[in-house]
């Protein structure tokens, strides 16, 4: 079982920054393949970055590339993404998601990840 938990969500205006955290439970999390998600109000879930166990491969969503890094923290059991220049597009619930099938190359599509965490709210206004 795998606990992944998010923080680091609020409200902002625009063009401001937020660090969004994700704390995961287990000594295996530096064997997951990791990504973030978002949903907005209306919208389906959308891709946002995923990183591999060793941060050698990273995808970003093209609109948030230049703005958003993800990157972990494999002893702490944490991934991070470092939000900068937020947009109002950029408000939705932010997810974290974990890869456990170690076979599996790291993947943009949700359906690939098999456990989330609960969201947290990220609201910038304009």
């Amino acid at each position: 079982q795998v606990h992944l938990v998010e923080s680091g969500g609020g409200l902002v205006q625009a063009g401001g920054s937020l660090r969004l955290s994700c704390a995961a439970s287990g000594r295996t999390f530096s064997r997951y393949n990791m990504g973030w998600f978002r949903q907005a109000p209306g919208k389906e879930r959308e891709f946002v970055a995923a990183i591999t166990w060793n941060g050698g491969i990273i995808y970003y969503t093209d609109s948030v590339k230049g703005r958003f890094t993800i990157s972990r923290d494999n002893a702490k059991n944490t991934m991070y993404l470092q939000m900068n220049g937020l947009k109002s597009e950029d408000t939705a619930v932010y997810y974290c998601a974990a890869q456990t099938d170690y076979s599996r190359t790291v993947s943009t599509l949700g359906s690939r990840y098999d456990y989330w965490g609960q969201g947290t709210q990220v609201t910038v206004s304009s």
